[in-house]
């Protein structure tokens, strides 16, 4: 296919790992675009290096802190008759990567947005888990500070989806710490570290098992898949907690303190793990 002229954004995905993964139409768009939008420039000519090909369009760079102001710009190029590539540092941009804000703009301003569809860490983690991929959540990067990462998986400790996370190798034994402390240490975990490179692994089972493995370092690009709750489990009401929060309140806790500190462990409202606590004093 000829990529010149064509009047469009072009989301393309590009190799997580092995860059023999690279289609054909990869290497062809990248080579004829008119623009070649990348996360990091410096990445894309090492991929262009390897695939061995030479582009004769404009390279810029397009990330997450130039993406609004550049979104417009490549627009506009699109609509003056160009093809503008986009590409991410690796896999599909817009999933938890810049791109989002182009094919927005461009759907806005009527401008034709289409895909190279290639590799995906997402769908690459969730094939080899092992877990029902029938329905399945993105969760994205998980949060960097304690209490918000606490938060979110308290309020996902009963989504029956399969669940899938992005997550780096400084923070991972205290997600994994965190997730089973939440979904429980019996719930099974696939943490999928390298994906598609040479030093490949996939370590599967429970999390409080795999949190242990995780505490004494992992390396590498890591995505993490989780398996959804089981249909038999019971939401945990306000009610419920009360009897913790009266407990910690036995300790010295302020019932105020207590309340608000059992409230995100389950993921429940403040007020009403307050109020329920009250009422069974």
């Amino acid at each position: 296919m000829r990529w010149r002229g064509l009047s469009r954004i072009v989301l393309a995905a590009t190799p997580i790992g092995s860059s023999r993964d690279a289609t054909e139409n990869l290497r062809d768009l990248l080579g004829q675009a008119d623009v070649v939008a990348a996360e990091d420039t410096r990445t894309l000519r090492q991929l262009l290096r390897r695939i061995g090909v030479h582009p004769t369009g404009h390279v810029v760079s397009y990330h997450e802190h130039n993406e609004r102001e550049r979104a417009v710009e490549l627009v506009e190029r699109a609509q003056a008759g160009a093809t503008v590539a986009v590409v991410t540092d690796a896999g599909m941009p817009s999933v938890s990567d810049p791109g989002f804000r182009v094919a927005a703009a461009a759907q806005e301003a009527g401008v034709r947005v289409s895909a190279l569809p290639g590799p995906s860490a997402v769908l690459t983690a969730l094939a080899v888990s092992g877990f029902p991929s029938d329905r399945f959540c993105f969760e994205g990067f998980v949060a960097r500070k304690a209490g918000e990462r606490r938060r979110a998986f308290a309020e996902l400790a009963d989504e029956r989806r399969t669940m899938v996370f992005f997550e780096s190798p400084h923070r991972i034994a205290a997600t994994l710490a965190d997730m089973a402390e939440a979904f429980g240490p019996e719930r099974l975990v696939a943490v999928c570290r390298e994906l598609t490179k040479p030093y490949e692994e996939v370590r599967r089972g429970g999390l409080g098992e795999v949190a242990a493995w995780a505490a004494d370092g992992v390396r590498g690009e890591i995505t993490v898949v989780v398996a959804g709750a089981d249909p038999a489990r019971r939401s945990v009401t306000a009610a419920d907690v009360a009897p913790e929060v009266l407990a910690a309140v036995a300790d010295g806790t302020r019932l105020k303190d207590a309340a608000a500190e059992v409230a995100v462990r389950h993921g429940l409202a403040k007020r009403d793990v307050y109020e329920a606590a009250l009422a069974a004093r």
